[in-house]
């Protein structure tokens, strides 16, 4: 009597561990699909996006589901796989579409070379808002707009600078 009590008292704390164990998979599967296609969190830090963004950096939450609808446009800003190392994400602004006709200054300290681009379909031109510091579309070209990963929306730090952010 006394191995059968045992081998139930097993069974019962087995089936409790992958009852929990399923419990947390799900969840984080749940956290998963949440993050990479709905709504994540990022921190952005770096002289580029001022006076937008802090340089000390600012955590924001970015959108998943726009720019899989085709739902970006002039004025947004972007989460985007840098061209320049694919390892990183860049913040910017998304100053052109395909067929937009975009005029720039290739070192905004002299403003003698100016230069125009037209950005190719399936393409958009970034900017980060601090012209003076940002790499950027005036540096590396027009953007395959398979590289923008999300839409910034919100800064949720500091709290002092919650809000939405829009153009």
């Amino acid at each position: 009597m006394g191995v059968l009590n045992y081998m139930s008292q097993w069974r019962s704390l087995a089936k409790e561990a992958m009852d929990r164990t399923a419990i947390v998979a799900k969840f984080l599967c749940l956290l998963h699909v949440t993050n990479t296609y709905v709504c994540s969190s990022t921190l952005v830090y770096g002289p580029s996006m001022l006076p937008t963004l802090n340089v000390t950096g600012d955590v924001v939450l970015a959108e998943h589901v726009s720019h899989r609808l085709g739902k970006v446009g002039l004025g947004d800003l972007v989460l985007v796989r840098s061209p320049g190392d694919p390892k990183k994400t860049v913040t910017k602004r998304v100053v052109g579409m395909e067929g937009d006709k975009v005029s720039f200054f290739v070192d905004p300290m002299s403003s003698d070379i100016c230069r125009t681009a037209v950005v190719p379909k399936g393409h958009v031109w970034i900017q980060g808002d601090n012209a003076y510091v940002s790499n950027d579309s005036r540096h590396f070209g027009p953007v395959p707009y398979g590289l923008i990963q999300g839409k910034v929306f919100l800064r949720v730090w500091p709290l002092d600078s919650i809000g939405f952010l829009g153009e």
